[in-house]
């Protein structure tokens, strides 16, 4: 299984996807929702690697991979949201100063 934390991304809050219609406008709370989507995601993520991780160390789990796989996915998938939510403060920020 490879690691795709964009993919998860995308898959979670479904961005990405191929549409055929025009986009609707928003009432300014797509952001919120894709990111909220992306948080559920990650832990959901986290969820699946704490439970992978408690089976390695009981000894439940025949294949270490698994886990250390599961974590970093879970790691990788967290930094993205992260950097997406600061990247959208930053521009909530350059907005706010242009009208000023």
């Amino acid at each position: 299984m490879p690691i795709d934390a964009i993919s998860a991304l995308q898959g979670s809050v479904g961005v990405g996807a191929a549409t055929t219609t025009a986009p609707a406008a928003t009432d300014g709370f797509a952001f919120a929702n894709v990111l909220g989507g992306a948080i559920d995601n990650v832990q959901q993520l986290q969820s699946t690697s704490n439970e992978l991780a408690v089976k390695a160390v009981t000894g439940d789990l025949n294949d270490i991979h698994t886990a250390t796989i599961a974590s970093t996915r879970a790691q990788v998938t967290l930094e993205l949201v992260a950097a997406v939510r600061n990247k959208g403060v930053d521009a909530f920020n350059e907005i706010m100063r242009m009208q000023a």
